[in-house]
């Protein structure tokens, strides 16, 4: 199998990007899209030339690192995976791969094909968490949680911060992401201390790190890895007005 790939190349964030051409064969339908860029750099350090700088870490889809658009689509051709679990037989035999980095206001290009998301552990760190006695750990079953309660909060702490919901936004809005951390934490009686600072401190952070407004076009939803609903957007708009109306009395 051969491909031809066009990959971003950038110095750094102030310099000009550009594609460079590459060509590559002898490849294995079964090879992750990640092992392709491996393959390619082996290949380049071999011959002495720059290799290409990209996130990675689990390459098990767990992770969020892997964030690449491959051909205008965030992760890869389909939907509800990450680029790690993209494989080369979602392509034909000499297509041509156009493979950049994710393209937000709040993720400024470092080199290539890494980007800086750095604004999605703000948003984290300023409300992510609760408040928790410490000394001898509590008995697991003194807080009682109906087992429903406690699947929909998983379903909202799935979110791996990928930053595809980003990327594929019009506005580069990081609110599923934002939404998703919020909802998972209301969710369950821990989180209830913090539950009206919380969600203004996190959406006040997500404003500062240049993240824009949702569009309501649920494009988010579609390729988020995770399949976190929209629904937790609609909950995190309920939380916001909810605290700024106790706030203001």
């Amino acid at each position: 199998m051969k491909l031809n790939l066009k990959i971003w190349r950038q110095k750094d964030e102030s310099s000009k990007g550009h594609l460079e051409d590459f060509s590559i064969d002898e490849l294995n339908e079964d090879m992750a899209l990640l092992e392709l860029l491996d393959l390619l750099n082996e290949k380049l350090s071999v011959q002495g030339r720059p290799t290409i700088e990209f996130d990675h870490d689990c390459r098990e889809g767990i992770c969020g690192q892997c964030s690449l658009v491959i051909n205008g689509n965030v992760h890869g051709p389909g939907s509800h995976y990450t680029t790690c679990q993209t494989h080369l037989r979602s392509f034909n035999d000499g297509d041509t791969l156009v493979i950049e980095p994710f393209r937000a206001a709040a993720f400024k290009v470092i080199k290539d094909l890494k980007v800086d998301r750095r604004g999605m552990d703000r948003i984290i760190q300023a409300g992510g968490y609760v408040s928790a006695f410490t000394g001898r750990a509590p008995e697991a079953n003194s807080i009682p949680i109906h087992h429903d309660e406690a699947e929909k909060a998983f379903d909202s702490a799935a979110c791996i911060g990928c930053g595809a919901c980003v990327a594929v936004c019009k506005n580069s809005s990081a609110a599923l992401f934002l939404s998703a951390k919020v909802s998972h934490l209301v969710k369950l009686p821990q989180g209830k201390l913090e539950r009206a600072e919380r969600v203004v401190a996190m959406v006040n952070t997500h404003d500062e790190m240049g993240f824009g407004s949702c569009t309501n076009t649920g494009a988010c939803s579609i390729v988020c890895p995770q399949e976190i609903p929209l629904v937790d957007i609609a909950r995190m708009n309920y939380e916001y007005n909810r605290s700024k109306i106790l706030t203001d009395r």
